[in-house]
């Protein structure tokens, strides 16, 4: 091998590095692009809350009904009107319903079954009961109001479900 024919060649990477790195930059900004552009970027501001409930099932007078007392054990705090309670085997009143609308005020946590107060908070401690049969099958649902997504919190099956 000649080291002075060495010195003369031309050939080189760089030009190759060169369009690898103009090509990724390129997919890289597309995607940055196409994110935001599909909303996808909103998407992660919305983060779900992180909160603990329990469930304990009591029987009641009536064969095969009872009630279900949800407690929120911890975590964060949830504007009441975004929290629900659905599923199957809740007894209500006023209809045929899958979804226990959860009333919420700052000092207690009442199950009724209407419209929401803006601006109450459950926070941990408070507790709900909801009137249910023995094999029933509910969730705590979160679903924000300036949002078209939910999340299912906790979930609980009776003693015949």
């Amino acid at each position: 091998m000649d080291l002075k024919e060495l010195f003369r060649d031309d050939d080189a990477v760089s030009p190759v590095i060169g369009v690898i790195l103009m090509v990724a930059i390129t997919v890289i900004l597309a995607a940055v692009i196409a994110s935001f552009v599909l909303g996808l970027g909103d998407q992660a501001q919305q983060a779900t809350p992180q909160a603990s409930f329990s469930f304990e099932y009591t029987e009641g007078s009536t064969d095969g009904e009872g009630y279900v007392t949800v407690t929120h054990d911890g975590g964060d705090a949830i504007e009441a009107q975004e929290l629900y309670i659905r599923g199957s085997g809740i007894i209500t009143t006023n209809d045929a319903s899958s979804s226990y609308i959860i009333r919420g005020s700052a000092g207690s946590w009442d199950g009724t079954n209407s419209n929401h107060d803006s601006g109450s908070e459950i926070s941990a401690g408070q507790k709900v009961d909801v009137e249910v049969s023995s094999d029933y099958d509910i969730r705590v649902v979160y679903e924000p109001i300036e949002g078209d997504t939910s999340a299912t919190l906790a979930q609980d099956s009776g003693p015949d479900a």
